[in-house]
């Protein structure tokens, strides 16, 4: 690894099981002042040791994986099965860099200072000061900046959902959604638009959106407007082809992920922006097709169901760590 290469190199099974069990210890909230005395013993013999605990903590904030009923009892009673698979969980996401790197780089810190923002597994209503209605999705962050001369939302992070109201003041000011590959102005309209790795997606539901990619305002070039109906994914340099919006693409405003005919793999993608932890899809069953409406509020349900629909079976190594694979017979 280069001297500029910020990611941390990968932790050994000692160290990381070594964090997880003080991690969880200090995280139940009843750890002695000798435990801590030794917790910090531990922290300053080795620079890995310190380094591993700044994971156990990042890892811990991004996917809430330390039950606050297992975190006290879990040196105590190691034995413990849950326990003792939550502290091996806990563990092998501490080992999993650069890999694991990039997960915690998924929610930048500008995502934690936005002006409204919703965890993993949430879901927020919001009405603005003109009057327009915004839904956030699971894991998303906006930013708001009104004046004078405009109404912008920027999205910084997952989906939305917007319902534009006539502007209140006198002098009309554009409404405008802005993300990393351009932006977008609302005519008089309902829409949706999904932040993805390099791209953003929009789906018109009533009414025009005005499309303008980064690149296209930089040199003056066109833009293209979406009709209600239609949907487009576009980079910063370019609008890709226009499609008809996907039937109940804007379920999850009611907390419903409604599918036809989705490989399992992209379910349980789907289905896991929902959920704290991990949830795997074998790739064995990874082909699979379903359809069907499932509640977004409880998403545990929803897995059970799987093996009533699909011949796979859900293995729980804990609440947070979940496969997908194929049935045993």
């Amino acid at each position: 690894m280069s001297a500029r290469d910020p990611r941390p190199a990968p932790l050994s099974e000692a160290v990381a099981l070594q964090a997880a069990q003080w991690f969880l210890l200090l995280q139940g909230g009843d750890a002695s002042e000798r435990d801590h005395a030794r917790w910090r013993q531990w922290h300053e013999a080795d620079p890995l040791h310190a380094q591993a605990w700044q994971r156990a903590q990042r890892v811990g904030q991004k996917f809430a994986i330390v039950p606050r009923d297992l975190a006290g009892p879990a040196l105590q009673r190691p034995g413990r099965g849950e326990r003792r698979r939550v502290v091996k969980a806990l563990a092998l996401l501490l080992m999993a860099a650069p890999a694991g790197w990039l997960v915690w780089q998924q929610t930048p810190a500008r995502d934690w200072l936005a002006d409204a923002r919703t965890a993993r597994g949430e879901r927020r209503s919001l009405v603005l000061a003109d009057g327009s209605r915004v839904d956030l999705d699971t894991a998303s962050a906006i930013d708001l900046r009104f004046d004078g001369e405009q109404r912008l939302l920027q999205l910084r992070a997952g989906a939305i959902h917007v319902r534009t109201a006539a502007d209140p003041q006198p002098r009309h000011r554009p409404f405008i959604v802005a993300t990393a590959e351009g932006r977008m102005q609302a005519l008089g309209t309902r829409f949706t638009v999904r932040q993805g790795p390099g791209h953003t997606q929009v789906a018109v539901f009533e009414g025009a959106v005005r499309v303008q990619p980064a690149q296209a305002a930089r040199d003056g070039s066109g833009a293209l407007v979406l009709l209600a109906g239609q949907q487009a994914v576009f980079s910063p340099t370019e609008v890709q082809a226009v499609q008809p919006v996907a039937a109940h693409a804007d379920a999850w405003v009611n907390g419903v992920l409604q599918v036809r005919e989705m490989r399992l793999q992209d379910f349980a993608q789907a289905l896991g922006r929902y959920r704290t932890g991990l949830l795997r899809c074998d790739p064995a069953v990874a082909d699979l097709r379903i359809s069907g409406a499932f509640q977004l509020d409880d998403t545990d349900a929803v897995l059970q169901s799987l093996p009533q629909a699909l011949p796979v079976q859900v293995l729980w190594r804990t609440r947070y760590w979940v496969t997908l694979q194929a049935a045993q017979h």
